[in-house]
């Protein structure tokens, strides 16, 4: 009987210990992503290559500022291939007002062109369900989520920087 309970009693620790690795090694790769985004950040500035903050970037190629949470400050954007890449601390939800809401992983990208963020990956919005957005675009009133099918609203929303409430999952 004594072999048997510490048999069980072992396989249940070993699947425990298991368990708190696996924890313990997504901690490990969460902070790694966040180092790696800063320590990019910081080898540019010491180059001499400062580059600008991330709503002007947005600005730049007509998009609202506040698409974004305000501590999202941290990115990579490739010139060549206008990939996006934007680091969030924490996986959150950004409230507008305008009642939507927005989800984020710590990393969004997507493709930037002249009025639009195409092949979005790392962002969801809610439309009864959380649907996952794959390309944002905007004109001088608008801007467009498309989430399965196309969702129209104010622009104004999406102008002004907002803090983002971190939650568990995404």
């Amino acid at each position: 009987m004594d072999q048997i309970l510490n048999k069980v009693g072992s396989y249940w620790l070993g699947k425990k210990a298991n368990k708190q690795l696996d924890s313990v090694g997504d901690d490990i790769n969460s902070l790694s992503t966040s180092i790696e985004g800063g320590t990019k950040w910081l080898v540019n500035k010491i180059k001499g290559k400062m580059q600008k903050p991330l709503p002007e970037l947005l600005k730049e190629f007509g998009l609202p500022v506040g698409i974004f949470p305000r501590d999202a400050t941290n990115y990579e954007y490739n010139e060549q291939t206008r990939k996006l890449t934007v680091f969030i601390p924490t996986i959150c939800e950004v409230g507008y007002k305008d009642s939507s809401v927005l989800r984020f992983t710590t990393t969004v990208t997507g493709f930037l062109e002249k009025g639009k963020l195409a092949d979005v990956e790392g962002m969801k919005t809610k439309v009864m369900i959380w649907v996952k957005v794959t390309s944002i675009s905007a004109d001088s009133s608008k801007i467009h989520f498309t989430a399965g099918m196309k969702k129209s609203r104010s622009r104004d929303a999406y102008e002004v920087l907002r803090d983002g409430v971190e939650i568990d999952k995404f």
